[in-house]
Order: structure tokens, then sequence, then C-alpha cells
């Protein structure tokens, strides 16, 4: 038991009838203006040393098992010997009366049979009598009240009624004040609840705050885990230890309040059979289930080491505490729910932001030929199918375009598209990319990252040259085309993704299965509807249609006006066999539309002619890389001599009306990058070796 003691200044006592009742009057006023049950105890054993003869006064508290003292001044000394004698509350008068709600006198010569113990205090405190009294209402009983005094008939039967009135007060002063104590707790709750959403945090404060209130020794919380759903002990607080317990092993009984959404109220037999229980030192507890909308999120249990400690109103009132605990519970889910989607939403956001810079240079599919048109119809087919799609082709064919097609016609369309170069990712950092790592898997990784398969959940992932995967990592790759399942580097946790692979290669997968090159496994999962681009030579009548549309990308872009492709110049395009496909297509165009100066579109042929005649006694079979070469070195070589001729018309001047990037139609930024890019220097060195060079005759 605890204790507290208090020196009273000692006060004439008036015995009169009127004092009386005007100390019961003031003791009514005391309660109202002192809430706090210890603070209201010392304000009434003031009023009341005014007409009640004691030289001691101490209060049994049943619910919490402690008492407060109040001794007069020559009695303090005795009292620590006292203290150094522990009583068991089971033989005290306090107890008995708090348990049989009977008061009752003891003399100190008495031949007390009932209260040996408390007659052999008297004696070594000097105190001759004790007149102990029941503190209860008419719903509880709360404890007990005891007045000591030297004289052995100190207390007559007029002195008895009154102090049973005194009684009376005291114990709805205590019962208020318990009262008001709890619908602060609730009030407080419900601030919480609404205001802190860091459950652990949170759930630890209201622990705190409940066994303060229940005046219990143990209050837990347990919550079934979010991936396993079993149920685990996610806070504990016990007395005289404010840290968290994290984990711990839980009763059946716990497991059935869970299962049943039942409340299960023990009392001290039935605890004694949960032997998890009885090794707290427990006598009663009470596990009460946490409900929000129908559904069980968790379970609040209390332990307490006295006898019946939840009565029948404490657990109604622990329901309403547990209806709060459920929603900031549920709360915190849904803010922990949220704060994943933020942080998920931030991670595609930045992808897409990249995504955005590096957009691709046309916004569809350009061309009308019969081989195209087979390739959309396999789309078409494949797309709603939800299968893996391996695309494959020469480089700059577009295969990357055909794999956006194949999600923009599926269902998965409203999610992410996420893209990957397995080529241009250190073998050491894709797994990484592919399947994200935690903070500190490796040297470098100072913060979680989410992977592509993660972000593309829901969505479709292209992996762009799938044939440069390192064979240790085909495997992972593999059990998540299977499974739909993978783990970050850095993480035992098994995560599922939901996403469909798209892949595209220009080798032959097939050839690096007999080499030994890429796992065939792997290779027959991918294969499972392949659709193969043509080259761009497969698709010649697509070729006018592909120069108009990138005409007018690059005139947009360049600020330019085109409007005139000349007849031999869209021939000889025609004719050119494209050993870059698509992609040399589109460099070409590019720079014809920074070298034209006016209206119309100016290729340089020659290179386009010399293939044409090269190829006309060589079968058509594989691109050489000769006439490409030629036709790239023409242009560098055409464009450079443009340049260089409006640098010496504006006598080195860039900018201005009459500067050379006004010359050539096209912005200083521009024309310094292109001169960069040509090595060539502003000097006057450079111009005179410009003047030379054009004079000298073509080798």
């Amino acid at each position: 038991m605890q204790s507290a003691e208090k020196a009273l200044e000692p006060t004439p006592v008036q015995n009169g009838p009127a004092s009386r009742y005007e100390t019961l009057i003031r003791l009514a006023e005391a309660i109202r203006s002192h809430p706090d049950e210890k603070d209201l105890f010392q304000t009434l054993a003031n009023e009341l040393r005014r007409v009640v003869d004691f030289d001691a006064l101490y209060q049994f508290d049943g619910k919490a098992n402690w008492v407060q003292w109040y001794f007069d001044q020559p009695y303090e000394s005795k009292l620590e010997a006292r203290r150094r004698k522990a009583v068991p509350k089971e033989e005290t008068a306090a107890w008995w009366v708090y348990q049989n709600q009977v008061p009752v006198v003891v003399r100190r010569t008495d031949q007390e049979t009932r209260f040996p113990l408390m007659r052999d205090r008297l004696a070594e405190l000097g105190l001759g009598s004790a007149y102990v009294l029941p503190l209860s209402t008419a719903h509880r009983k709360l404890g007990s009240l005891a007045f000591s005094s030297r004289l052995e008939d100190a207390y007559s039967p007029d002195e008895q009624g009154f102090l049973s009135l005194v009684a009376n007060q005291i114990a709805v002063a205590i019962d208020d004040a318990r009262a008001q104590q709890r619908l602060r707790l609730l009030l407080d709750l419900t601030n919480r609840v609404v205001s802190k959403l860091e459950l652990r945090d949170l759930l630890h404060e209201i622990a705190v705050s409940i066994r303060h209130v229940m005046q219990c020794d143990t209050v837990g919380v347990a919550l079934p885990d979010p991936e396993s759903g079993e149920l685990h002990l996610y806070i504990r607080d016990l007395p005289g230890n404010e840290g968290i317990v994290e984990s711990g092993s839980l009763s059946e009984t716990t497991e059935r309040v869970f299962r049943t959404g039942e409340t299960i109220n023990l009392s001290k037999e039935q605890v004694a059979a949960d032997p998890r229980r009885a090794a707290l030192g427990l006598n009663s507890s009470c596990s009460l289930p946490l409900i929000s909308r129908g559904r069980v999120l968790g379970v609040l249990g209390l332990g307490s080491s006295r006898e019946g400690a939840f009565l029948e109103d404490d657990v109604a009132f622990l329901g309403q505490v547990a209806n709060q605990i459920a929603i900031a519970v549920e709360n915190a889910s849904a803010y922990g729910e949220v704060s994943q989607l933020k942080d998920r939403l931030a991670q595609e956001n930045v992808y897409l932001e990249s995504e955005i810079r590096n957009e691709l240079l046309f916004d569809d599919i350009v061309g009308k030929s019969q081989a195209l048109q087979d390739v959309l119809r396999e789309v078409e087919t494949v797309a709603p199918a939800d299968s893996t799609v391996l695309i494959y082709g020469e480089t700059g064919t577009g295969k990357e375009l055909i794999a956006r097609a194949v999600h923009n016609v599926s269902s998965r369309k409203p999610n992410a598209f996420v893209k990957l170069n397995c080529a241009a990712i250190p073998t050491g950092l894709l797994e990484s990319e592919l399947f994200g790592h935690e903070k500190g898997a490796f040297t470098g990784a100072i913060a979680q990252r989410v992977g592509r398969f993660e972000l593309a959940h829901r969505g479709t992932i292209f992996l762009d040259e799938i044939g440069e995967i390192p064979l240790e990592l085909q495997p992972k790759l593999l059990r998540v085309l299977q499974e739909r399942e993978f783990e970050r580097l850095g993480s035992t946790r098994t995560l599922r993704t939901d996403a469909r692979l798209i892949a595209a290669t220009n080798r032959d997968l097939k050839a690096m299965v007999e080499e030994q090159r890429f796992r065939s496994d792997l290779y027959y999962r991918l294969n499972v509807f392949p659709i193969r681009v043509p080259p761009l030579r497969e698709r010649k009548e697509d070729i006018p249609l592909l120069v108009r549309h990138f005409v007018q990308q690059f005139s947009r872009r360049n600020n330019r006006v085109i409007n005139t492709i000349p007849s031999e110049t869209m021939q000889a395009l025609v004719h050119y066999h494209w050993p870059g496909n698509i992609r040399e297509l589109q460099n070409v165009i590019e720079r014809a539309v920074i070298i034209s100066k006016g209206t119309m579109l100016n290729v340089p042929l020659a290179g386009l002619q010399s293939n044409v005649v090269h190829k006309a006694s060589h079968p058509p079979t594989e691109p050489t890389l000769a006439g490409h070469k030629g036709l790239q070195d023409i242009l560098d070589e055409t464009e450079r001599t443009e340049i260089l001729r409006a640098l010496e018309a504006s006598n080195g001047v860039l900018a201005g009306p009459a500067g050379a990037a006004a010359r050539l139609g096209m912005k200083r930024s521009t024309l310094q990058l292109r001169m960069q890019k040509l090595g060539i220097r502003l000097t006057r060195t450079a111009l005179a070796d410009a003047d030379e060079s054009r004079d000298k005759p073509q080798q």
C-alpha cells in the first residue's frame, strides 16, 4: 500500500449541533470546488478538525489499494515505526468494513478477536480507539474512513451518527471526482484521436492515461499484423515502466476476443488458469474488442492485482474508451495508406517528369503500309489478353512505340507505363532499378527506392534490350513473371505486383539460348506473343508520310516554315535503303530542316544517290555502313559550309539583324550548338581556312 502523511495543526473542537451542520455545509462547498480526490481529502480533514476530536485519520481506497494518513504532531515519529511493519490488508478493520459495509468501533482495551493487529497498532501509537466507516454510494463501494483518538470512548452514538453523514458526503465527493476524471479522459481521447495520427505514440499516451484513471496495473493494445493478419502485442504500459513493449505472447483470451468481438472480464480463479496473466501477478483482467464499422480492429486489455477490479460500470466505461481507440486505429491506418499512396504518387511523378523530359519525337504511329497494318492488328489482338509480349526487330524501327500502343489499347491504360532500357543501366544497378532496394542495402543506398516493377503495379512495364539482362538476374525476372512476387534488395519481405511485361530486343534470343547466354525458360516465358516490327525498307510507302511528319515537327521546334518538298528529294528518300531505319530518317530530316534557308526542304542527295548506286550492284539484304556513313559526312560538310559562309558574311557576328544566325534563319543558341558539334571556332584563322577549303576542288 502507498501512504501519504500530513501533520495537522491543532484546532479547537466545537461540538455544538450548529457548528457541526455548518461544517457539513462547508464540506458540500468544498466538494464542489475540489474535484481532485486527494486534494479534496486534505480540505475535508481540516474542516472536520473543527467539529470532531481525532488524533489520526486515514482513508482506505478499495479500488486502488492505497491509504491516505493524517496524524497529529505527537504521532509522526510513531507512524514511521509503524510503516516499517507491513500489515496484510485482509487483516485490517478498514478492509473488513469495505467488504461488509458495516461500521465498527475498535478499542485498545477490548478483547478484540476480529482485528487483533489493529488493536496492537493502536497500542503502539498510543491511541485508545478508532471508528471505521464504509465509504459507499448507492451504486458502488469506494473504500473506508477511520477516525482514531487517544481516548478509549471517544465516539459516542451521537458522534457516530454525525460521522456517518460526513462519510456519505465524502463518498459522494469521491464518486463525483472519479466520474469527472473519466469524463475528462474521454474528452482527452477524442482530442488526441483527431489531432495525432502517429499510432504508436498515440496508443502509448492513451495507455498511460487509462492506467491512471482506472487505477490498474497494466494496459495493453493488441493489433493484427498488416501482412500476415496475425495478432501481436502492439504496446503495453506497466507501472514504473513508461517504455513500450513491442512484442510478447498473447493469451487465448485475447485471441478469442479478437475472433468473437465480445468483452471478457476474468475473475481471480479464471486469471490463475492463464499462466501469462498469472506470471504478471494479476488477479483480475478485462479484455475488450476495438470495433469500428462492424469490424474488429484489435483488443484493449487491462490487468489488476486486485480481485474484482473491473465492475459492471467500469466495463461499460471501458467500452466507450475502446470505441475511441478503435477510431484512432482506423484513422491511423487510413493515414498510413494515404501516406504510402502519396509516397508512391511522388515516386511516379518523378518518373513521369523524367518521361516528359525524354518524350518521343512523334506522338502517334505514322504509316499505312500493309506491313504496319499487320503489326497493328496483332496489337489489337493481344492488348486485351494481358499476356506477355515480345517485340523484336532492327534497331530504330519504333519498338517502344508499338509497346505503348499495346498499353494504350489495353485495360491498363489509366495506369502507369514504365519503361527501362536494360542496356543503359550498369549490371550492378539493374536489379535495384527493377526491384528497388531498402535503405542501407548496399554502399550508397541512403534511402529506400521503389523499383520499376512496383511502380508499374496494375500498369505496364516495358523492358527494352531485354537480351542485355545478365544471367544471374534472369531467374528473379522469371519469378516475377510466373509468381508475380519479388523482394527488394536488402529486404526479406515479399512484395506482389500486377504489372504486365512487354519486352523488346534487336537480338536473336533463340540463338542466345543455344549459346547459353540466355535462359531457355525465360525465353519461352517472354515469347508468348511475339510481334515483329518491319524495318523501314519493307514499308517504303510509309516514307513520304514519315518525312512530312518529321518536317512539320522539326519546323515547329526550330521556329521555321517549310512547306515544300521537291519530288526528286522525296524519290531519293524513298529509294534509300535506310540501314538505321526510322531513327536515321528522323536525323536526316532534322539536319535538312536546320540547313534549309527558305520554305523548301533541302536534303543533300549525294550520299543517298551513291548508296542507291551501290545497292544496285548488291542485293538489299543487309544494310552496309558505307552508304550510311557517306550520307552523314555529306550532310555535316554541307551544314559546315553554310555556317562558315554566314559567318564570313557577318564578319564573325552571331547575333543581331545582320548576324550569322539571322542569315541562316535560326536562333543564336541553335547556331552555337551546331558550331560546337561541327568543331567550328569563331576565329579569323578559321574563316580564312574555310575560304581556302571552299576554293579547292573537291576530291
